[in-house]
């Protein structure tokens, strides 16, 4: 990641706290909101899915979104969903997918916003981004199970969703996902009276995570509930990269660890690793250790 203001810092820094790419600059908040858009007011979820080969843009209330799915399905075995990190699009996974889909039915999508999906009408919440995850499952899972395999930010978008969709979230993995309380871990870390980059680092991460972001996107703290007692993998970087903030690394380290942590209370089946070898990008720089985690989690979801 590149970032026009930071340059000073290493760049995997700011691709981590912030979860999402500045780009040429902070996009702004336009006054109409998604939050009560409902796609799905005039329809039902199909039983069968859509059996999309490659990618395509697919309708979902009215927003053009971009999917792409690969490998062969087999009846009543998960569908894996993979999300991308903020900033990031489904092209940054096509190689784990690629890999993934050998054995297994695998899809990814653009979130509004990133890639080649539509440009959200304005501000997104949670909520608004879990009706277009649902919407886009709708299509290419039908009412079958499936996995979320989230990275940071889209992590943290698939553990807010999961317990509100037991009935088909039937596994997760969680790769150096964003943390769930990551505007207090960053406030705390980075004090107000913090000076040079760190000050920077902290004004910049805090602007972002109240929308200024390219999918528009208020990134909010919130307590993790339960997602039933589903096989939850949370894979953390081992690469200590963190602590190229001056003075503030250490601290940073520390919370994004606590993080991590606090994302195991989303089920009894829960378990934490640590990519030894890893930055922030654990699928990049450890396929394998990803792939592995996701296969897992798909055979104990699948009753194996």
């Amino acid at each position: 990641m590149e970032d026009i203001v930071f340059r000073r810092i290493k760049a995997t820094v700011l691709t981590a706290l912030c979860c999402t790419v500045i780009g040429a600059g902070l996009a702004g908040c336009e006054a109409d909101s998604t939050d009560d858009w409902d796609p799905f007011a005039s329809t039902t979820r199909k039983a069968d899915a859509d059996l999309i080969t490659g990618t395509k843009k697919i309708d979902v209330g009215g927003r053009s979104v971009n999917v792409s799915c690969s490998g062969d399905p087999e009846k009543g075995k998960p569908v894996i969903m993979l999300m991308h990190g903020g900033g990031d699009g489904l092209d940054k996974m096509a190689a784990i997918q690629k890999t993934l889909s050998q054995k297994n039915r695998v899809c990814s999508y653009d979130r509004l916003g990133a890639g080649a999906s539509d440009q959200p009408d304005g501000p997104q919440t949670f909520a608004g981004t879990g009706k277009v995850l649902t919407g886009v499952l709708d299509r290419v899972a039908g009412d079958g199970p499936v996995v979320l395999a989230g990275h940071s930010l889209g992590g943290l978008i698939a553990a807010r969703y999961a317990p509100d969709h037991q009935d088909r979230v039937k596994g997760l993995v969680l790769l150096d996902t964003t943390s769930p309380t990551m505007v207090e871990d960053i406030t705390k870390a980075i004090p107000e009276s913090a000076t040079g980059p760190a000050a920077e680092v902290r004004a910049q991460n805090l602007a972002i995570f109240q929308g200024k972001n390219p999918e528009k996107l208020a990134i909010t703290d919130g307590k993790v509930r339960s997602a039933g007692n589903i096989p939850v993998e949370v894979i953390q970087h081992g690469k200590q990269y963190l602590a190229a903030v001056p003075q503030y690394g250490p601290r940073l380290e520390q919370a994004w660890t606590a993080g991590q942590r606090k994302w195991l209370e989303l089920s009894g089946s829960s378990k934490l690793s640590t990519a030894k070898n890893s930055g922030h990008y654990v699928y990049v720089d450890e396929p394998d250790v990803a792939v592995q985690a996701i296969e897992r989690v798909t055979s104990q979801a699948n009753g194996g």
